[in-house]
């Protein structure tokens, strides 16, 4: 009985957000792909970042896309390719204001 009011009272442990879990980085034209899908209502938005290492840290762009996959294996492999044309039509200049974060 104190299970059931409990869970509509909101007692219990807090639940924890879902953060998107990163895979392993794939190296890409001297920077790091890292797909990082994203759960959005039953399905996997395609995410990810891209990184370069500096001496003085690293620099990171965040990637998201309306795209979504009926399973997180396909999400990431979109993902890993959307890095690579990131990279293909941008190059350096994703980095070019020199902010540790960001977009692409």
């Amino acid at each position: 009985m104190m299970s059931i009011f409990s869970k509509l009272f909101g007692g219990g442990a807090p639940k924890e957000p879902d953060q998107p879990k990163r895979e392993e980085p794939v190296d890409y034209q001297g920077l790091s792909i890292v797909a990082a899908p994203e759960k959005a209502e039953g399905q996997w938005r395609l995410a990810g970042y891209i990184v370069k290492k500096t001496e003085t840290g690293d620099l990171e762009r965040f990637f998201l896309r309306a795209d979504t996959f009926p399973n997180r294996d396909e999400a990431i492999d979109f993902a890993l390719r959307k890095g690579r044309q990131i990279i293909d039509q941008q190059g350096d200049r994703l980095f070019a204001n020199g902010e540790p974060t960001g977009r692409a």
